[in-house]
């Protein structure tokens, strides 16, 4: 019986008002799918998506909330499950730029994922030049988290464009568990409950000793200074606007290497870069400013990352947006981050897991006024095909909740680091400005970090 976590659980709360779908946006050669006319060959994709739904049982699964009595959320097999439910074709309009892709993509993304059937969809994206076909895969972040959500993307990928497609295994959806059985299951795990409180009554110095251990980075959360008062702080509303911002890996790597720095440490300066663009473009002050950011932290330990659901903190990071120096901001950055990850952080679902708790914190974290959001995914490092078809590119979609109304996702792919920016629609009409910004930061950044750069000592 697969309960959700309290974790998971935390990824349902805001769900009426703010969709917590996440996901990724990527680009494959299209060629082998494409008939002479244009049309996108449906039935062969199907077909090889459904033959690697065998490794993904929870993308055959609903979640289904029984009475309270009877415990928390689990899953179940679908079973009407049909792939025609998952996996369609949408055509992106002429001329097939990156502008047209990325409506289309938001088209998808305003229809809510049907509850009553498995949380995700795929959607072929005909209409690109050269025959190539965007691919949009969306699932609630219920079923998992951005790592996660990278190894369930890999199952439908191989390493070599004529792999063997792994044998399909014949499915039959299981019966749903009679209410007798949820109730005695959810008997079962509330005593295990009581036993550990219990067992932390039993401890009060040891209780102690954790919670003073944790108190640090929970007042990162809801008690530091908050952040300045911008035009960033806007409650999230339900329109999206999307760009794209492209690197190469190597050198990125290089830049953070040589600055003592993570990857993840680049893209929060060229973010904070992007948004002394945007603020500047604004008319607002930028000198003196800073502005902490959301950065996601995996609790999953080493060789854990096919398990599904959510494993996730968070960590506040302040961004300088004054600086104008690339590398004397990269450098401060992960000084900072070095610090941040050096505290013990307790998993969300730990701390929001009872609803009064839930609510004061809550109210407290928006006061923070943090409004942005950054994520580096690493992903592979070798070319990937869907059914023979070659992976050509794949940005990360991120969720946005409350006054968080801006989301930076970057993820690593065969050489690449290419980031999506995901924006309120109302909040951000001009998020061209912030996209171009982050670009022209990092273009400075590897001027400067290059041999012969002009290169600030700290």
């Amino acid at each position: 019986m697969e309960r959700i976590t309290a974790e998971d659980r935390l990824m349902l709360w805001p769900d009426e008002r703010w969709p917590q779908d996440v996901g990724v946006l990527a680009v494959i050669d299209g060629g082998a799918f494409l008939e002479p006319d244009g049309r996108f060959r449906l039935a062969a994709a199907q077909q090889a998506v459904e033959g690697r739904l065998h490794l993904l049982p929870r993308f055959r699964q609903v979640l289904y909330s029984p009475r309270k009595v009877l415990g928390w959320p689990l899953w179940v097999d679908d079973r009407g499950f049909s792939i025609g439910h998952h996996v369609n074709v949408a055509q992106v309009p002429v001329p097939g730029d990156d502008t047209q892709l990325l409506r289309t993509v938001e088209r998808l993304r305003r229809c809510r994922l049907d509850p009553t059937r498995p949380l995700w969809e795929m959607w072929f994206l005909p209409g690109l030049p050269e025959a190539r076909v965007g691919l949009f895969i969306r699932l609630h972040h219920v079923v998992a988290d951005g790592i996660a959500g990278v190894a369930d993307l890999a199952a439908f990928l191989d390493v070599s464009p004529d792999a063997e497609a792994p044998d399909s295994l014949p499915w039959k959806p299981a019966a749903k568990p009679t209410s007798r059985d949820l109730f005695t299951d959810n008997l079962r795990r509330s005593a295990a409950g009581f036993e550990h409180s219990l067992a932390a009554l039993a401890d009060p110095v040891g209780a102690l000793r954790r919670a003073r251990v944790a108190w640090p980075s929970l007042r990162e959360l809801v008690g530091e200074e908050p952040g300045p008062r911008t035009s960033l702080n806007r409650v999230v509303g339900p329109d999206r606007t999307f760009g794209l911002v492209r690197a190469d890996l190597g050198p990125v790597m290089r830049i953070a290497r040589t600055n003592g720095a993570k990857v993840n440490d680049v893209l929060l300066a060229v973010t904070a870069g992007g948004l002394r663009g945007l603020l500047r473009s604004r008319g607002e002050q930028v000198q003196g400013v800073s502005l902490p950011v959301y950065v996601p932290v995996s609790l999953r330990t080493q060789g854990a990352t096919n398990v599904g659901g959510n494993l996730i903190t968070q960590m506040v990071v302040r961004l300088p947006v004054s600086a104008a120096d690339p590398v004397m901001t990269l450098r401060v950055i992960a000084a900072e981050t070095a610090r941040g990850k050096a505290m013990v952080r307790p998993s969300l679902g730990s701390i929001f897991r009872t609803e009064l708790v839930s609510a004061v914190l809550l109210r407290l974290i928006v006061r923070q006024r943090i409004n942005v959001e950054t994520a580096d995914l690493p992903g592979p490092q070798q070319r990937l095909y869907f059914a023979g078809s070659q992976l050509l590119e794949v940005f990360p979609l991120l969720n946005l909740t409350g006054n968080v109304s801006l989301g930076v996702g970057a993820l690593s792919y065969a050489g690449q680091f290419n980031a999506m920016v995901v924006a309120d629609g109302d909040a951000y009409p001009d998020l061209n400005e912030f996209t171009t910004a982050t670009q022209a930061e990092l273009r400075s950044l590897l001027a400067a970090a290059a041999p012969g750069g002009n290169v600030t000592t700290p």
